[in-house]
């Protein structure tokens, strides 16, 4: 991949309260349209891949981290030519110790949303240890993605997806049966372990999230009820068993169809802090809320927006007492991509706007990090009509 060269970074200066913050722009312009991103910090890395593809329809799943104040060395993880390519169900990784394990997705049929999850797993040195393995072991032609992954403690990852082996069968009402979520482990040898599943009816494509905590990995995504009520529910395996899911708020929002729009878990210290979007109340809003108990139950959801919120959330701990939550909300001037500080005893900072952006799909699920004191937000925007990634930092010192 040609790197074309960028001569200087952007700075851009914001008031926040009484505070100038400086944004700074990372370079990242390559050829070829360049999407999906999946950022990642974890043990003293930060990482990201992204999917680029061309005018013939062949896609790259490419990884980069970043060091010395850039993104380094970009390496082709996998290429197709029958991959789905979609802005919402959008590759994942992580990295263990020298292992990335990262996910893709293929063609298995004509159908639209017909596609399996594939894995790769390679070490940072770009040695495949096992390539382009399917992740699920149902053999259906049906739709499979939304993946998240997480490192374990035992030089392997954990894994979950939203999975449609059901769907292709029809209930008792002749509607075909919801999407369900499953998790898995995967071994530093790539095999494929302790597939379970999670809940048997969920939203059909909203993201899914992972974190471990000190009692076991969570799994956290958007619930189905048989009254279509979609609400964020949260799995948790306990002393080996996972429990039966729960909600983390009962919203009570009820939608006919998958509003596209998944929660994201942060785990520090005990704590637990999930965001997500709901229209309760027919009120377009952000959530956040904690759980000071690994996830066994969570305070009142703060709410985050100041104007109608689009959504499209993440959360990270800036330290084991506030997190950082991004968003996007709409007022009568444009769209804006936000960050606000929020602490685990309900305060909420003014917000931090990011960037004015385009509200649609081109934009993606926008990416939040903060690795060395520093708050990391990846996009997508079009520059000359191509997709391209705008990588920014700030000081989360200032924030």
């Amino acid at each position: 991949m040609k790197v074309l060269t960028i001569l200087l970074s952007f700075l851009m200066i914001v008031s926040c309260a009484s505070k100038d913050i400086v944004i700074e722009e990372i370079p990242f312009l390559y050829e070829n349209s360049n999407a999906q991103p999946s950022l990642v910090s974890k043990n003293g890395s930060l990482s990201l891949s992204w999917i680029s593809s061309n005018g013939e329809k062949n896609a790259a799943l490419n990884f980069s981290q970043f060091k010395e104040g850039k993104w380094i060395n970009p390496q082709t993880i996998a290429t197709g030519s029958d991959w789905f390519v979609n802005w919402a169900d959008f590759p994942a990784h992580a990295i263990n110790g020298d292992l990335i394990l990262s996910s893709y997705l293929k063609k298995s049929a004509s159908g639209t949303y017909t596609y399996d999850v594939v894995l790769s797993l390679q070490k940072l040195s770009g040695e495949k240890i096992k390539e382009d393995f399917i992740l699920h072991t149902d053999d259906v032609k049906a739709e499979h993605g939304f993946v998240s992954i997480i490192p374990n403690n035992n030089n392997g990852f954990f894994i979950t997806w939203l999975d449609g082996r059901n769907t292709v069968d029809q209930g008792l009402d002749g509607h075909h049966k919801p999407m369900t979520i499953r998790f898995a482990e995967i071994t530093s040898v790539g095999d494929v372990t302790n597939e379970s599943e999670l809940d048997s009816a969920t939203c059909d494509c909203c993201q899914t999230s992972i974190a471990v905590t000190n009692n076991g990995p969570v799994v956290v995504y958007r619930d189905r009820s048989n009254k279509e009520v979609r609400d964020i529910y949260i799995a948790r395996k306990i002393n080996g068993v996972w429990e039966t899911p729960a909600s983390v708020h009962n919203d009570g929002w009820i939608i006919n169809g998958c509003p596209v729009n998944g929660p994201k878990v942060a785990y520090n210290s005990n704590n637990l802090a999930v965001s997500w979007f709901t229209v309760s109340n027919q009120k377009p809003t952000v959530n956040l809320s904690f759980s000071k108990s690994n996830g066994a139950s969570f305070g009142s959801p703060i709410k985050i927006n100041d104007n109608d919120a689009i959504g499209r959330v993440d959360v990270a701990f800036l330290n084991d007492q506030e997190v950082l939550v991004s968003y996007i909300e709409v007022d009568d001037v444009g769209t804006y991509l936000r960050i606000k500080k929020v602490s685990i005893d309900g305060n909420v900072s003014a917000p931090i706007t990011i960037s004015q952006i385009d509200g649609g799909r081109n934009t993606g699920v926008p990416q939040l990090e903060i690795f060395n004191d520093e708050v990391f937000v990846v996009w997508t925007v079009s520059v000359n009509e191509k997709n391209q990634l705008k990588s920014i930092k700030l000081s989360s010192k200032n924030i």
